[in-house]
């Protein structure tokens, strides 16, 4: 572990034939993209197992796979609860519930993209372009996430430099996406799909044997309780097996409440107003192809989430048990009493030799919290210093504390060498499969839902693939910015969190009001929009506190304070969508009851009677804005 593994020519053959395989993909959607239709939405005539996997691959990704293994580290099982949202509500509500109301309005208003079946529905244009605007300026937070996850594990397993990594995860997405459309992004999602699927089950097997079994590898982990790190205890973390102490009115009780608002919540909920996943019920035919995708997204989704959460939790366990020997320089001492000081590592590469841990990309010491088992106080203890620290680690020390290094670590660390190569594909699969969709979104909600309706004023009806194109690049570029700008603590997680509530807070109401209610209007819609994005970013800005650390707005208020509420216990710690997504509903609720309800034509055509006799409008009618 001292040194990164190189990159042999078996290695290179491997990737060489997987990326051989994904530009044939590639190619067959590009020659299958002869239509904007096709660029958008695959020319509604997707297989349900295509769509399927593809939606589960887009759903899935790094940040879920390195970003929230990674947290899940740190936090525990307690994680594991937004497994059962993903299933329960991104699968068995969204297929179920949502997904044939929006195939059957998608279709019968001829929208392509997700902005464009809000602005049809509202017969708005001022709607569409406000959807559209927000996901090309926030989702490529959301593709920088992405991004960062595969370029940490490539950087970790062929010892390249994160940078690189990062250039070659942005170039390979481009080269398929841009030409292809949503074909090739569907096609390819799906081989990445089977991709993920085995190593997935190779890494929970593995694991699991590595540690005696799954009760003899839970018993072990639950015993850990008194390694967690004096800083996670303080925020109310009681071991890796248990949920965070739940309550109200003390910093103890903060963990809970970022698990299970930012995290649990904020993805679980967030991922029914997803654009990039929207859009897939609107390229199948009917709703049988709908009905025979929920068995296989439910197990593709069980076991691509499950997996990473189980797994980031058990590596404590291994690495307690076959983690390096450490040890410790006192930096600076926070008590005596407690045995809590800060702690410059080294590992033990070789008897009586020991080298420093490096920070990946700072190239200095690793100094964090001191949480190795074993503790040699020196003998000027009442003087409060501490002169030795020896133990074994535990991952979150040996990660020097960040979330998105514990899994590519316990990869590179614990599974043989040629796993590390399948779980590169996998990751390069799930990166890629998210990446792809969330390029062909930004690209279209430019191109389409900000290009056509701005500067063509709604009167172009058919899409501009080049510029479509074109936006696509501006969105990568952008990703690829923010991935190399910001490297922060579980940034891959915090990241996609943001993005997931964002999306909940602002599209989720107007979305599912406009596939079930005839009542709900223009204004309500629009309202409900604008508050529930408003909230989430000023929530972000001035409460939560890590993110408004981050921004550095309210240290400029305040001279120094991180978030406004940061002498009020726990409210630094809720996520936005606890604020922003009621307020956004209730809105639509009263600004709907308070303003004309749409047209009889309109609604006849959005909601026909049961003999099927509404028909479909093209693109572009019924707008008055």
């Amino acid at each position: 572990m001292a040194g990164h593994p190189s990159v042999g020519w078996i290695d290179i053959i491997v990737i060489l034939v997987y990326l051989s395989a994904t530009a044939y993909l590639g190619w067959l959607g590009y020659r299958g993209t002869r239509s904007a239709a096709d660029f958008l939405v695959g020319g509604r005539s997707a297989h349900p197992v295509v769509m399927a996997v593809s939606y589960g691959a887009t759903f899935i990704s790094t940040a879920a796979i390195v970003g929230f293994g990674g947290v899940a580290g740190l936090f525990g099982m307690s994680l594991l609860w937004l497994t059962v949202l993903n299933i329960g509500v991104g699968i068995l509500i969204a297929f179920i519930v949502l997904g044939e109301p929006t195939r059957r309005l998608g279709h019968r208003l001829g929208a392509h993209t997700f902005p464009e079946l809000l602005g049809q529905r509202y017969q708005s244009r001022g709607i569409q372009v406000f959807a559209g605007a927000l996901i090309f300026l926030f989702m490529p937070l959301y593709a920088a996430a992405v991004m960062t996850g595969g370029s940490v594990f490539a950087a970790a397993q062929f010892g390249i430099e994160f940078e690189v990594a990062l250039l070659i995860f942005a170039l390979i997405t481009a080269a398929y996406v841009i030409p292809g459309g949503i074909k090739a992004v569907m096609y390819t999602d799906t081989m990445q799909g089977f991709v993920m699927i085995f190593a997935m089950i190779f890494l929970l097997v593995f694991t699991y044997m590595a540690l005696g079994g799954v009760t003899e590898a839970h018993r072990e982990l639950t015993d850990m309780s008194d390694l967690v790190p004096p800083p996670l205890a303080d925020l109310g973390h009681r071991g890796w097996t248990a949920m965070p102490a739940f309550g109200w009115g003390a910093s103890t009780y903060d963990l809970w409440w970022t698990v299970i608002t930012a995290l649990v919540l904020g993805v679980g909920i967030g991922v029914l107003a997803q654009p990039q996943l929207v859009v897939r019920f609107m390229t199948v035919r009917s709703r049988r192809e709908l009905d025979r995708g929920v068995p296989i997204g439910a197990f593709f989704i069980l076991l691509m989430v499950g997996t990473p959460f189980v797994v980031g939790s058990l590596s404590n366990a291994w690495f307690a048990r076959h983690g390096p020997l450490l040890h410790g320089e006192v930096i600076e001492v926070i008590s005596a009493e407690t045995g809590r000081a800060r702690v410059g590592l080294m590992q033990e590469v070789a008897p009586e030799r020991w080298t420093p841990l490096l920070h990946p990309r700072t190239g200095g010491p690793v100094v964090v919290p001191m949480v190795v088992a074993d503790r040699q106080p020196a003998q000027d203890i009442e003087g409060r210093s501490f002169e030795r620290v020896t133990g074994r680690s535990i991952v979150a020390t040996y990660t020097g504390g960040d979330a998105d290094r514990i899994i590519p670590t316990y990869i590179t660390a614990a599974l043989p060498r040629w796993f590390g190569v399948i779980f590169f594909l996998a990751l390069l699969a799930a990166a890629m499969s998210t990446m792809s969709s969330q390029f062909h979104t930004i690209g279209t909600a430019a191109g389409r839902d900000l290009y056509e309706s701005v500067a063509r004023g709604g009167r172009r009806r058919e899409p501009s693939i080049l510029v479509m194109r074109l936006a696509i690049m501006l969105g990568l570029l952008l990703a690829v910015t923010i991935s190399y700008t910001i490297r922060q603590e579980y940034v891959v997680a915090r990241f996609t969190a943001i993005f997931f509530g964002l999306c909940a807070a602002s599209f989720l109401p107007a979305y599912i009001g406009g596939l079930f209610s005839r009542r709900v209007t223009r204004a309500g819609a629009l309202a409900s929009m604008s508050v529930g994005m408003s909230l989430s970013l000023f929530w972000l800005a001035f409460i939560k506190e890590r993110e408004a650390s981050a921004i550095g707005l309210v240290q400029r208020i305040t001279g120094g304070q991180n978030s406004l509420l940061a002498d009020v216990p726990n409210w630094p710690a809720v996520d936005p969508i606890i604020i922003a997504l009621p307020a956004s509903l209730i809105t639509l609720v009263v600004v709907s009851a308070f303003t004309k309800p749409p047209g009889a034509e309109h609604l006849r055509r959005c909601f026909p009677d049961s003999t099927g006799t509404g028909r479909a409008a093209a693109p572009g009618q019924g707008r008055s804005d």
